[in-house]
């Protein structure tokens, strides 16, 4: 069956198309209630469905945010997704998701496809990318966003502001202090861990994990220890389980306890599954810490150091259309850091 039109409306009302519009598509200019009425009775008898567009062009706002992630099944994006949900919820705003997978040209075409759905605001999360290779891609984006923000549009960008980015107007950044934080984490392992320490990271060039590898050394050279070795891979849970296997074998070949860094919990997760399944267990063979602090953790064991950060806050900062200051962290010192060599399997 073929949907109802606004014509098809306003002819059973009686009344002209421009009146129909004003009453169904939100219009400051109202006729007279009982006109108003009559048509809203005709849209109810026709199974009438107001257009959404429509509505936008009469209100000068469609309520909706759109909100950009790279992978909505990863637990932190959710967490900040769920703080964008609560903070759209108290704007009687409606939220539309886009999942990219990082990357910058994707990113570019969900803010293109928000803009012309007339989205009240867009919120980007997730980490920036300084790789050369996406510096064409990151101008795009940049220049996409301007393009939006000049047009009376609103943006949030967790973390890192987009590269190019020159909006003035309508455009903060919801800044986490990673590298300091992150630092933080390697003085307070220093004081308890007297091994070697090294890090797994995502790719060069991927502005969070490079932040987090940045403060992590930092934090060891503070505590007069030397600096860790850096293994690059995925920044995601797969990454972390691609990198188990090799570092399993150096672990039981190792002199003394290694102290391994995951520059995030997922990545963490995953290389802490990779080594059990090579017969390495954490905490007895080795330690291991993460950063974010995800919901997730709740339920893993042994129960994960790292570094918490108040993502669900995060997301409602960042659907708001203020400057805000930088969030704060506080590391988190768990059993996957504390036992000793020779320590039982939990």
């Amino acid at each position: 069956m073929a949907a109802s039109t606004l014509s098809e409306v306003a002819r059973l009302a009686g009344v002209s198309l421009a009146t129909a519009s004003r009453v169904l598509n939100g219009s400051s200019r109202k006729p007279a209630e009982g006109i108003a009425e009559r048509v809203r009775e005709a849209a109810d008898k026709l199974g009438y469905v107001p257009n959404a567009q429509a509505q936008a062009l009469a209100k000068s706002s469609s309520g909706l945010i759109g909100l950009i992630v790279h992978d909505i099944a990863d637990p932190y994006f959710s967490a900040i997704a769920r703080g964008v949900q609560e903070a759209a919820r108290e704007q009687q705003r409606m939220v539309l998701l886009a999942s990219t997978s990082g990357s910058p040209a994707d990113e570019k075409e969900a803010v293109a496809a928000f803009a012309a759905r007339r989205a009240d605001s867009i919120v980007i999360a997730g980490s920036r990318s300084g790789r050369p290779e996406d510096r064409q891609d990151n101008a795009a984006l940049a220049a996409e966003l301007d393009r939006y923000c000049r047009n009376g549009g609103h943006v949030g960008v967790v973390g890192h502001s987009i590269a190019g980015a020159a909006a003035s107007e309508g455009y903060h950044v919801v800044e986490v202090p990673n590298e300091e934080l992150a630092a933080g984490l390697a003085g307070e392992l220093s004081a308890s861990h007297d091994g070697d320490f090294l890090i797994v990271a995502g790719p060069e060039g991927l502005l969070t994990s490079d932040d987090r590898v940045r403060g992590f050394q930092r934090g060891l050279a503070g505590s007069g220890r030397p600096a860790a070795e850096v293994i690059r891979t995925g920044f995601n849970r797969d990454g972390g389980y691609e990198a188990g296997p090799a570092l399993a074998a150096r672990i039981q070949s190792h002199q003394g306890r290694l102290c391994i860094f995951a520059v995030n919990d997922v990545m963490a997760i995953g290389l802490t599954a990779a080594l059990r399944s090579e017969g390495v267990w954490i905490p007895r063979d080795a330690a291991i810490a993460g950063f974010d602090d995800i919901e997730t953790l709740r339920d893993f064991r042994p129960a994960l150091s790292t570094v918490y950060l108040p993502l669900e806050d995060i997301g409602r900062l960042a659907a708001g259309d203020a400057d805000t200051p930088p969030v704060s962290g506080v590391v988190k010192l768990r059993r996957s850091t504390e036992a000793a060599a020779g320590e039982s399997v939990p």
